[in-house]
């Protein structure tokens, strides 16, 4: 099989689908690799290492899409590239189709099977998905102490607090892999900080592992109550696949105090509040209600390096797994991975994505 690799064109998007010694080890099995040149300059790794390895590089998009039967990536493809799927083509990325129909119509559009990273599940998790939640839940915390400074339009809040003065308070919505490492992070710092969960297992889970974090049960009335005190909002929520659940209203900002910062990570998945609308790492935040609202849609590439090689390390066996043996057979011998089909043969065969869009479902043969 021919495998391609080309280069991000997101905006603020540094990461490579595949690193140099995975174009090595698919080589070692027979595969011709592709990588489109500077795909993982960003990243740190240059062409020669691709070239070391074995890939040949390309100088163009169109020369990797025209090639390859397998296209590797790490985000959604952008509206230049959809065109050059075709038919019997298989597209391997994150793609988030839930929020963006443009997308989806391109993508059935073009014949392709798109198999989306975020909604392969195994034993209740997403395997591949975890590397970037841990990261984005980590970098939440980063971000959102940064722009509570004063001269970046926050109230000037430390969160860890100093001797004599209470730490900041942080309120993350969710309790799963992205929040519980904002909640580490948050914690790590000294911040008084409170999970917001409805699965009552999971909190009991959440009680015995983060001792310094609190947990309450999410409902409307208990974030209400919260929200004039927070300092740092996080929206952790997710449901796979599907649009994430609007939890925070207009009116429910407004609670807040000023210059507090409200980081939504479940922006990908169209964001958890009202207010929420996409942002890039070039520019980051824009206030709303005199909160600051930190959306950017790719978070992990802002750390390009560690979030490439903690992806590829999750990736790479289902992309071997494809190459040796083809879609079909790859499903047959992990049947976790059919669950990421979203598109085939012009038709949407994920019901989360069907449903958000008033499609219908087809099964994947």
């Amino acid at each position: 099989m021919v495998i391609g690799v080309p280069c991000e064109i997101k905006t603020g998007e540094h990461r490579v689908g595949l690193l140099p010694s995975g174009a090595y080890h698919l080589r070692q099995r027979g595969h011709e690799v592709i990588v489109q040149r500077n795909a993982g300059a960003g990243a740190g790794y240059p062409d020669a290492d691709y070239a070391a390895a074995g890939a040949t590089l390309a100088g163009h998009a169109q020369e990797v899409f025209g090639c390859a039967d397998l296209i590797v990536k790490v985000k959604e493809p952008q509206p230049e590239e959809c065109p050059m799927l075709r038919p019997s083509q298989i597209l391997f990325t994150y793609l988030h189709l839930a929020p963006h129909r443009a997308l989806t119509d391109a993508l059935l559009a073009s014949g392709a099977t798109a198999i989306a990273y975020e909604t392969i599940s195994e034993n209740g998790r997403l395997p591949l998905l975890e590397p970037m939640s841990e990261i984005a839940g980590r970098m939440s915390i980063i971000v959102g102490g940064h722009h509570l400074a004063k001269h970046h339009g926050g109230s000037g809040t430390l969160l860890g607090g100093v001797p004599g003065v209470l730490p900041g308070r942080v309120v993350v919505l969710g309790g799963g892999v992205a929040g519980v490492n904002a909640a580490r992070m948050a914690t790590g710092l000294g911040a008084d900080v409170t999970i917001m969960e409805v699965d009552v297992e999971r909190m009991r889970f959440l009680d015995i592992t983060l001792h310094s974090a609190h947990t309450l049960y999410s409902s409307p009335a208990h974030l209400l109550e919260l929200l004039p005190q927070v300092d740092l909002l996080i929206g952790a929520v997710l449901v796979p696949g599907a649009k994430a659940p609007r939890l925070i209203s207009r009116e429910m900002l407004r609670r807040m105090r000023p210059g507090s910062v409200f980081v939504d990570i479940a922006i990908d998945q169209g964001g958890c509040a009202e207010t929420s609308r996409p942002t890039t790492h070039r520019d980051p935040v824009y206030v709303e209600e005199r909160v600051v609202h930190y959306c950017v849609a790719n978070m992990p590439g802002a750390y390009a390096r560690t979030a490439t090689q903690a992806l590829v390390n999750v990736t790479h066996p289902f992309v071997e797994l494809i190459a040796d043996r083809g879609l079909a057979g790859a499903c047959q011998a992990r049947p976790s991975l059919r669950g990421g089909v979203n598109i085939h043969s012009h038709r949407v065969t994920c019901p989360a994505v069907a449903e958000a869009h008033g499609l219908p479902c087809g099964a994947l043969d």
